[in-house]
């Protein structure tokens, strides 16, 4: 399963970076497609890298159903309605943040917390928030954990740096709980998982997120949410992000706003009654082989912002700056990155030389119809 963690410095992301993909950057060119005459005719080509989760398999599945052609060189009914060439490059997460930091693709799934490390150096515009976690990352604990502090003196276990670590200390935070009271231990989410379902006594207590919340809960009666992303709306973000030079070039907002509409038509697919459950299982294909009932718990938890009246809202929400600004204050105090990035928020001319920036224009362009 791809998931979306850190498990490696940022640093350490970029060094492997090119042993991972050897070509050179992973966009901006031109590809020669038939337009609706069926003549060829030279296209701007460009990349997205995107890994396995519910809101992020949409663009596999807007692939799979021929909203789009993932393949380069070749066209589908939206990349034809922008003008541009969309090449998708499925990857395990860390993979796709190498190949964002490398140049090697021109966009990127990632979260709000995960961008801060690579934008230092390729700085970047959230044009696509996806979807927030509510509920999808969770504390198990097993029966004898009463209260939160019942973890005192015991680990709990989940991967470091992570949005694990992130719910689990803003959780602490809103109980009133002092972080330094508690033992979060780095370990695998899949491992953390298994050893729990197993009934090994060390994991009294884990933080992982979806599918393993819904399996682990599946096979152990006596396991429960002790707290969960839900106390925390909007602070885990899911999202599409182009490197800024990307949206520079000749049809690069094109791209951002052919993305755009092609995560709209699924969702508009799932909001259909006649359409749902078929998108739901294709995703669910996508995301860990998950069951349609197992699906239907999963956009329950990891709530899609599935129109761009939804996605528009939380970028220019008042809320988003101070979210942000604790996002990054985690992340520089638990070394995440060595120096805190600058945001902004609005288009370019309102903020043209932060590491990420957070824009509607994109979304907006899509809802009014606009295309090329």
């Amino acid at each position: 399963m791809k998931n979306r963690n850190h498990k490696t410095s940022w640093a350490a992301v970029v060094c492997g970076a090119a042993l991972l993909i050897t070509s050179g950057c992973g966009g901006g060119g031109e590809s020669t497609a038939p337009d609706s005459s069926g003549e060829n005719k030279p296209v701007p080509s460009f990349s997205l890298a995107w890994s396995e989760y519910p809101s992020w398999s949409v663009f596999g599945v807007a692939d799979v159903t021929g909203i789009i052609n993932g393949k380069k060189g070749e066209l589908g009914p939206v990349e034809e309605k922008w003008g541009v060439d969309i090449e998708l490059k499925e990857a395990e997460y860390d993979p796709c943040l190498a190949m964002y930091g490398a140049g090697q693709c021109d966009a990127v799934c990632i979260t709000n917390m995960d961008i801060l490390g690579p934008a230092g150096g390729r700085p970047g515009v959230m044009v696509l928030p996806t979807s927030t976690s509510y509920g999808a990352d969770a504390c198990l604990v097993t029966s004898d954990i009463k209260s939160v502090e019942d973890l005192k003196g015991k680990k709990v276990y989940g991967l470091e740096k992570s949005v694990s670590e992130y719910c689990f200390v803003r959780n602490l935070e809103l109980l009133g709980q002092a972080e330094k009271d508690y033992t979060f231990s780095s370990m695998d989410p899949g491992a953390a998982a298994i050893a729990m379902q197993q009934g090994k006594k060390e994991q009294q207590a884990i933080v992982v997120w979806n599918p393993f919340v819904i399996s682990t809960l599946a096979k152990r009666d006596d396991v429960r949410v002790l707290f969960d992303s839900t106390k925390i709306p909007n602070e885990i973000i899911d999202s599409v992000v182009v490197a800024r030079e990307s949206l520079a070039k000749e049809g690069g907002e094109a791209f951002a706003c052919a993305l755009i509409d092609a995560f709209y038509q699924v969702n508009a697919a799932i909001a259909d009654p006649a359409k749902r459950n078929d998108t739901l299982i294709a995703i669910g294909e996508k995301f860990a082989n998950l069951t349609l009932e197992d699906m239907e718990k999963v956009v329950q938890q990891t709530k899609f912002y599935g129109t761009p009246e939804e996605g528009i809202a939380l970028l220019t929400g008042s809320e988003l700056p101070d979210i942000m600004g604790r996002v990054v204050d985690f992340c520089a105090s638990h070394g995440i990155v060595e120096a805190k990035p600058a945001l902004g928020y609005g288009d370019a001319a309102k903020a043209p030389d932060v590491a990420v920036r957070f824009d509607v224009g994109y979304m907006q362009k899509v809802k009014d119809g606009s295309a090329k």
